[in-house]
């Protein structure tokens, strides 16, 4: 009896490692431990044994049944790895980006140039930020030293958003709220730029448009001056143009950098075209970002991503950019 109690043990053994699923190895365990068992029936004739033999076959009985709950308990424990692999690989995305040729289209011409400053902007050392499109009036004014009257806050430039208290939400007019984000969360030194779509409430003609793009490029840290400025817009103009194009500065004004200077880019031919604003962060800015000006410095440059793109690729209408006509479109 002892002998067919081990038989069916590495009978029951044998066909666990065999079983492959988790429903199979529950119906192999009724089989094997439930009431109607072979080894359950050991039971009913262990009456019939005198008190040694008994005592033998039951601690066999309990031995095989011991060895076959482990065995069960370990290829359970076996499958639910290989069930929820199975399940993690039928529920997978694939989210891999995936750039499509031929007919299948391609990227926007703007989101090309964005990539492409981004590239040469992260070649010189800078990494890239990102804010909300949606904006408070802290970051889109405030801090950026706009006064409380300043004509920028004036409803002919800026979309209001019926949120919260009176003219306190806007679509953001640049994308200058996210150098104050970035100061606020970051301590210098402080070498980033920050592409992203902004908003006017102006009219739309060939060269403006109410919804367009903008990069803006931030410098904080100890000892940077107006020479770093000048010197980084004439490497960006190089990497990005060509080494036919040049750059020049020209006097302005800007709430929130002092000195503050428009700067333009010429082209092989000569001529040149006005391309955006760029100063030294003003102190006030600094402060409200909670940075000692008198222990760092910094400056900072904008301008309007679609008319970059529209100059370098020969689109005379900046609407054209927001164009649906797949005739346009596919060109580039």
């Amino acid at each position: 009896m002892i002998d067919d109690i081990r038989h069916i043990q590495d009978r029951a053994l044998a066909g666990l490692s065999a079983v492959t699923t988790l429903d199979d190895l529950a119906a192999l365990e009724r089989d094997l431990l439930g009431k109607t068992a072979e080894l359950s029936g050991f039971k009913k004739v262990m009456g019939t044994l005198d008190h040694d033999a008994r005592r033998e076959v039951g601690a066999a009985l309990n031995a095989a049944r011991e060895a076959i709950s482990e065995a069960v308990a370990q290829r359970r424990s076996e499958l639910e790895v290989v069930a929820a692999v199975a399940r993690a690989e039928s529920e997978r995305l694939d989210l891999t980006e995936v750039r499509a040729g031929g007919d299948a289209g391609h990227l926007h011409l703007v989101t090309q140039t964005i990539e492409e400053l981004e590239d040469v902007f992260v070649g010189l050392g800078f990494s890239v930020a990102e804010g909300p499109e949606v904006e408070d009036d802290w970051h889109n004014f405030t801090a950026l030293n706009f006064g409380a009257f300043h004509p920028a806050r004036d409803m002919q430039d800026t979309f209001f958003v019926g949120l919260g208290g009176p003219r306190e939400v806007v679509m953001r007019t640049h994308t200058s709220p996210v150098q104050i984000r970035v100061m606020e969360n970051q301590r210098p030194p402080i070498y980033s730029v920050m592409p992203g779509r902004v908003y006017r409430n102006e009219a739309t003609d060939a060269t403006h448009l109410a919804v367009f793009h903008q990069l803006e490029c931030l410098v904080v840290d100890r000892g940077i001056t107006f020479g770093h400025l000048a010197g980084t817009i004439d490497m960006f103009t190089k990497a990005y143009f060509g080494p036919g194009w040049t750059s020049r500065l020209r006097p302005s004004y800007f709430p929130f950098t002092e000195p503050s200077a428009e700067f333009d880019i010429q082209r092989p031919d000569g001529t040149w075209l006005e391309l955006g604003g760029c100063g030294m962060v003003h102190p006030n800015v600094l402060s409200n970002c909670g940075i000692d000006p008198e222990e760092y410095s910094g400056f900072a440059f904008g301008f309007g991503l679609d008319r970059l793109a529209a100059t370098r690729h020969g689109v005379t209408d900046l609407r054209e950019l927001a164009s649906t006509d797949i005739r346009f479109l596919e060109q580039f």
